[in-house]
């Protein structure tokens, strides 16, 4: 595992404390998880997400990783109408340990609440969250 200071955090996004990020892209938000996330989970074998036009609330399930370690479920950093998913993640999963924020997203929301994104942390703030942990 990567030591705090080896996690690459990025910015431009907001963070969620139970690992993922969101990314506001136009009138949609992209979510994905953090490098700390899929550092943790070792190597990402499979992805479950939900269907095209789910509306889920902020803090709902979304979906899960499968490790070769452990299976870890994906919350909802804010809420919305999901309206893409990472198809390309179903034949290969790896994606997000290579590459977390960008070829690893999940799912592309339309934000029910886009003051959602205001409770979200900053990379500063995940950061030392992460060094609290």
């Amino acid at each position: 595992m990567k030591e705090i200071s080896d996690i690459i955090l990025v910015d431009g996004i907001k963070y969620a404390k139970d690992h993922e990020w969101a990314r506001p892209e136009g009138d949609t938000v992209k979510i994905g998880v953090t490098d700390y996330a899929q550092d943790q989970l070792g190597d990402i074998v499979f992805v479950e997400l939900p269907e095209v036009d789910s509306e889920l609330e902020k803090g709902d399930e979304f979906g899960t990783l499968e490790s070769t370690k452990a299976v870890s479920e994906l919350y909802m950093p804010i809420g919305g109408k999901v309206v893409a998913i990472n198809d390309a993640l179903e034949d290969d999963p790896e994606r997000v340990n290579k590459d977390p924020y960008a070829g690893g997203w999940m799912i592309v929301v339309e934000p029910s609440d886009p003051s959602d994104m205001d409770a979200l942390m900053d990379k500063d703030a995940y950061l030392e969250m992460l060094k609290g942990l």
